[in-house]
């Protein structure tokens, strides 16, 4: 079975989930391809961690700790934190926050008492008062098809600072993801193909073979042991 996690709604037009999990074993799995900037707390061995996490680019491999409880922020596309961009915690450069006492942590020069799983949106309220979590409209907007009134140059570079990733790679990213999603609920693999836009079967295996780690056989396979990292929902593909 593919790792899995419980999920709360939000209203923070910062957020797209806040999710949690536990694990009961240390548990190999590949990390799939994610397009979205996260902070996660960890809770391992009586020590909490907080950890800003960016996108990851292609699968990797990974391991979750035994007898650890997990809870994650993931932000909106397009939400970012300035002094942490994506660009400088993408694919697996995690950085925690150093421990201020064992029930806080140091962030911008204070410290933070960790958030939970229930007081969540009120970290994220704070983050956004204090300007250390931003948004930049432009992504919606590109994201939307909505016209801009700024030079190609500049949406591009807005995008990538912050998102961390040009708009072509976040779309192979969610359509891959997508296609996983559509493969996993028994869709069949050539009309997932046509549905989620490759050229053909090669070109949907090699896309997932690099952003989910599994060809479309091995996703599908009820007999396969490798476990894949938590499969959200993704975006629409029509908004991407």
């Amino acid at each position: 079975m593919d790792l899995t996690c419980d999920e709360r709604s939000t209203d923070s037009p910062f957020v797209e989930r806040i999710w949690r999990n536990q694990s009961e074993e240390a548990d190999p799995f590949i990390s799939m391809a994610d397009a979205h900037f996260s902070v996660v707390v960890t809770r391992y061995r009586d020590k909490t961690t907080l950890t800003v996490r960016g996108p990851e680019t292609r699968a990797t491999p990974a391991t979750i700790f035994a007898d650890a409880e997990f809870f994650g922020i993931q932000f909106k596309v397009g939400a970012f934190m300035p002094n942490l961009p994506p660009k400088l915690v993408m694919d697996r450069q995690d950085l925690s926050l150093p421990e201020a006492t064992g029930k806080s942590f140091w962030l911008n020069g204070s410290a933070w008492p960790f958030p939970t799983f229930e007081n969540a949106d009120t970290f994220v309220n704070r983050l956004v008062r204090e300007g250390l979590l931003v948004y930049d409209p432009i992504v919606k907007s590109m994201l939307h098809g909505q016209p801009l009134d700024t030079s190609l140059r500049t949406v591009q570079r807005r995008f990538l600072q912050a998102t961390g990733l040009t708009y072509a790679a976040m779309y192979q990213i969610e359509r891959a993801r997508y296609a996983t999603t559509r493969l996993k609920q028994g869709v069949p693999i050539l009309d997932v193909v046509h549905e989620a836009g490759y050229y053909d079967q090669p070109h949907l295996t090699r896309s997932l073979k690099s952003l989910i780690g599994l060809t479309p056989a091995q996703i599908v396979d009820q007999n396969r042991t490798e476990k894949l990292s938590f499969l959200y929902k993704t975006m629409s593909l029509e908004k991407i």
